[in-house]
């Protein structure tokens, strides 16, 4: 069962290395924005296959925390950044 892990917590690294250069490289605030919140859900799921991984459900209310705040985050974000672009 620790290959499944070890090759989850590979594919989440693999979207993160690639996230983050969308995060560098997008051309747009929004493309920015949605790779951050991108990274966020990674963070989260690299979490949540830890806690599976141990067994151990202690980080749940990190998790729900911190999905919240991004959820908030994001939409906040986009508003933002529409009304912004749209006053140019």
């Amino acid at each position: 069962m620790s290959w499944v892990y070890f090759a989850t917590f590979a594919m989440l690294a693999v979207g993160g290395v690639l996230t983050l250069w969308r995060l560098l490289r997008g051309p747009r605030s929004l493309d920015r924005v949605l790779a951050l919140d991108m990274l966020l859900v990674l963070i989260i799921a690299g979490v949540a296959v830890g806690m599976a991984m141990t067994g151990r459900g202690l980080s749940l209310a990190l998790l729900l925390s911190v999905s919240l705040l991004s959820f908030i985050g994001s939409i906040s974000a986009v508003r933002l950044v529409e009304r912004w672009e749209s006053h140019r």
